[in-house]
């Protein structure tokens, strides 16, 4: 069967593999329709995901038909359009003992760790599907990344008081804001490019948004945004080292800081910077089981909508060609889908 694999950084191929073989008990078989691109993806593609071995097929943002079942499935049926919740887990490690599976200490992501769904067909465990009788393939490929945001806002526990600064909104930013849109409190964006926020003030009721800038004293905004009280949640998005490491200094006292995006760099801050304001410091890593059905329930009762995401749609024979013209910034991508 067709798939496409990175090969090595800032190399895309064609390439045949074998087709999986008829599932077995508790397996699932599945026909690929859509793939999402996310940031791990870029990130990937451009060698700087520090848990992506080459050559890899990438691909865990999914929607999928449910083609053929193996003994002992009963969770879904053949027809069954799902999302797939990519993160194998092992079960028996501690964070796997406290229902953390999220971070198990033997997390394998498909797309990731092993070879993912930028293919017409692949086996998976029925338990980490997730159907809808009413949402799209494309709306299923969506799925996961909402299921990230989430998860960091399960985590956050939003009080009614909160203001909220979200500093990047790509798409995993554009999670984390749909979430605490829901939760009904104040919120700012914060990013360097002028589209993003642009995007996010016509599609969303943001309550301010401060664009970055080399001439302009971050500080000093942030202040002005809040009455000089900072945040009392900050969400870093970004997966940019030195954002990551200033983001510090726009929490509140007795603040939260959440880190959503990842980097393989070090993060740089005076110890004085968390300790003096009493700041929680905390980590948000994939999403569980409960959260893929929440957003589904969400996405169902319209409670959040897609539509404007989607900016760029790619058929499988055109990837490898517009991969980087897509991933480009000046593409003022959002959101594009793989259709195979």
């Amino acid at each position: 069967m067709k798939a496409i694999e990175i090969t090595k950084p800032k190399q895309l191929t064609k390439i045949r593999v074998p087709s999986p073989s008829d599932p077995v008990a508790h397996e699932v078989l599945v026909k690929v329709h859509c793939v999402g691109i996310c940031g791990t993806d870029v990130s990937s593609y451009l060698g700087k995901f520090p848990f992506f071995d080459y050559p890899r097929i990438p691909g865990h943002e999914l929607g999928v038909e449910v083609i053929a079942i193996g003994e002992h499935v009963t969770k879904v049926k053949i027809g069954d359009r799902c999302s797939v919740e990519p993160y194998m887990h092992c079960g028996n490690c501690y964070a796997c003992r406290k229902g953390k599976t999220n971070c198990c200490e033997n997390l394998n992501v498909i797309g990731v760790m092993s070879d993912g769904g930028l293919c017409e067909h692949f086996l998976i465990n029925a338990e980490k599907l997730h159907p809808s009788s009413s949402l799209s393939y494309e709306q299923l490929a969506l799925v996961e990344t909402l299921a990230i945001g989430s998860h960091a806002l399960n985590r956050l526990n939003l009080q009614k008081e909160d203001h909220v600064l979200i500093i990047g909104v790509g798409p995993i930013g554009l999670a984390a804001l749909e979430f605490v849109k829901l939760a009904g409190v104040r919120v700012t964006i914060m990013d360097m490019v002028e589209q993003r926020i642009k995007f996010c003030s016509q599609h969303y009721p943001i309550d301010s948004s401060i664009t970055v800038s080399p001439h302009k004293d971050m500080n000093e905004e942030v202040k002005k945004v809040t009455n000089g009280d900072k945040f009392s949640v900050v969400i870093d998005a970004t997966g940019n080292s030195r954002s990551m490491s200033n983001a510090l200094s726009y929490v509140a006292q007795s603040g939260r800081l959440l880190y959503l995006g990842v980097t393989t760099d070090d993060i740089v801050f005076p110890h004085a910077a968390l300790h003096r304001p009493e700041m929680t410091l905390m980590g948000s890593r994939n999403a569980l089981a409960d959260d893929f059905v929440q957003t589904i329930e969400l996405l169902e009762n319209g409670d959040i909508d897609t539509k404007s995401w989607i900016t760029h749609r790619l058929r499988f024979d055109e990837v490898v060609e517009r991969f980087e013209s897509v991933i480009d910034p000046s593409s003022n991508a959002i959101k594009a889908i793989i259709n195979l």
